[in-house]
Formats: C-alpha cells, structure tokens, sequence
C-alpha cells in the first residue's frame, strides 16, 4: 500500500447545478435569497399547498447562521478569478489543488477551533473542485485532515474515542453515543479510568448538579470521543470505502434527520445523502447539544462559510432563469 497522503484542502471549482458529487446525510440549512420565494430550496413546490403547510415548509434553507462577513467573497467575485501563487491555475477564493487561498485575505477567512479532530477518507475518482471536503480543511485548518483512499489512518486501539459517520443498519444517533461508544473496545491500560456513574434520579429532580453529572454531563463527554471520520465520495463509490477491514470496528453514527440543498444532489438519491460539509457541520451541532450537553449558539456555523455564499449565488441564478 502506498505510503499516506494528507491533503490540506479540496473544493467546488464550478458552481453548476447538474454535476452528482455529493456525500451522506440534514434539515433545511438556511441563507438570503429573494424575498418572494417562500419554499424550501428542498422542497418541490407541489409540496406546498396550502396555508396550514408547516412553518419548516415555508423556511429558506441556510437562514439565520451566525456567519462572518461575505463582503471578503464579494470582493473577490467581483475581481473575476485569479492566478494561483503556486500552480498559477484560474480559481475563485481558492486553490483546490494546492490549497492556499486565491485572490481573498486569509486574515478574512474564519478560522474556526472545533471539538473534536475531523478525517476525511476521499475517493481517489472524486473531483477536487466538486467536493466540499476542502471548506472544513481551509476553515478549521487545525483539526481538519483529508487522505486519499486507500490511505486510511490507524485506528487500532483508538475505537472506544473514534466514530464513523455513514448510515448503516447497525448505526446510531449522535444523541446515542455517549451510551454506545463506551461499550466499544477500550485500550488496555490501567490510566484508563472508567465513566464516573451518573447522578441519582432524586438529584434530577431536585434540579442539583453533584460531581458526577459533572463529568459525564459535560467535563465526562467532551473526552469520551476525540474524532470523527467522514467519507467523501458519490453514494455509488462509496462500497470499496466503508467495507474496508480497517473502518468495521468503528462504532457507525448516521444523521437520520437531516435534509440536504446540495447544488450537486445526486439524481435519485434521498435528500437526506448530505455533502460532506453538510454532514460535519449537522454532525458538530448534534454532537454540541447531546454530547457537551450546551445550547447551541452557532459555534460551527461559519463552517458554511463557502457553501452558504455559493448556495445563494447559485440559488439568485436559478430564480433569475425562472427554475424556481
């Protein structure tokens, strides 16, 4: 087997609408688009018949994250594309070969710390500029990393603190880790302390946080699990990926209800197939409310950095041209 290959980035190079690249599995996101569109970008408007129709019907997708400012991007587009430093190929924002930024400031860009540490298992047939893998590398350069199958990191002894996000008759919620993952194997050490127990029914009830809720509420999870693995291909490539021997011990987590507005949408698959930066931003969130125990605040919303910005040019583009 060749020796591993981690890549720093990949990305959409285009922004049309009729390529199939995509990944696993969200709800609605939400972003600006105009005003007088009142469906779902995921929903077919058939859907919407009448004045009792949901208000989840009725949301934008990508509305109301917490984003830094797209002026930076605005720029940018406005300039047309430039020359990268290094391969001196045509891009918009960024290289997806050399994985440096193009034509913005990286002093610009969101630079986000995230929980846990992020691999990225990608298809060596899927495009570069179609995939959406390199906007969490470029926007959490610290814990993000991306190999080329069939390099996969070494999880042997590590299967009690890594999980694997890809649906599967034997996967879990993300809610449902915290009581699935201890029971996976756990390294032989006597520096391994077990989960301290959790506090008594009558403690909850009281309202009263011991010690213990502590560190099993809070303090106790954030430890527990210490990274996730993604793969990043077309639903058709993924089978040589996720019946790797080295992926089986890997406790299997899928995001059963979460919607996907990928531009990209392969043709006949469920929407809940979700984009690679799709699935880590849904995975992040629930993983922040479950797991961490906190209210979600947008911590992780600027992971749609890229996305949302291109999710709304592309969805202005199709209201212009009457496809909406």
């Amino acid at each position: 087997m060749p020796p591993c290959k981690v890549l720093e980035v990949i990305l959409p190079s285009a922004m049309s609408s009729n390529s199939d690249s995509t990944i696993i599995q969200p709800k609605g996101l939400q972003t600006q688009t105009p005003s007088s569109l009142q469906l779902s970008i995921c929903q077919s408007p058939s859907k919407v018949k009448n004045d009792e129709t949901t208000k989840e019907q009725h949301e934008l997708p990508l509305q109301n994250l917490k984003l830094a400012s797209h002026e930076v991007l605005e720029r940018a587009q406005q300039a047309g594309r430039s020359k990268c430093s290094k391969c001196s190929s045509s891009r918009m924002f960024y290289c997806y070969s050399c994985f440096t930024f193009v034509g913005v400031s990286e002093q610009e860009i969101p630079n986000i710390k995230l929980p846990l540490k992020i691999d990225i298992i990608k298809h060596p047939n899927e495009t570069d500029g179609k995939s959406t893998a390199v906007h969490a590398k470029l926007l959490a350069p610290d814990d993000v990393n991306i190999f080329i199958y069939p390099c996969i990191p070494d999880y042997e002894g590590q299967t009690h603190e890594v999980v694997l996000v890809f649906p599967g008759p034997e996967a879990v919620t993300v809610e449902d880790i915290v009581n699935r993952l201890p029971k996976a194997a756990r390294p032989k050490s006597s520096l391994y302390e077990p989960i301290p127990k959790r506090i008594k029914l009558e403690e909850r009830e009281r309202g009263t946080r011991s010690a213990d809720e502590d560190v099993t509420g809070k303090k106790g999870n954030k430890h527990i699990l210490k990274r996730v693995v993604f793969i990043d291909s077309t639903w058709n490539q993924t089978s040589k990926i996720i019946t790797d021997e080295r992926l089986q011990a890997l406790l299997q987590v899928e995001l059963k209800t979460r919607k996907s507005c990928f531009w990209r949408h392969q043709k006949g698959s469920p929407d809940t197939y979700l984009s690679t930066i799709e699935a880590i931003y849904y995975f992040l969130m629930d993983y922040h409310l479950y797991c961490l125990e906190e209210d979600y605040q947008g911590e992780y919303d600027n992971l749609l950095f890229f996305y949302s910005f291109m999710f709304r040019l592309i969805t202005k583009a199709k209201y212009a041209a009457g496809k909406l």
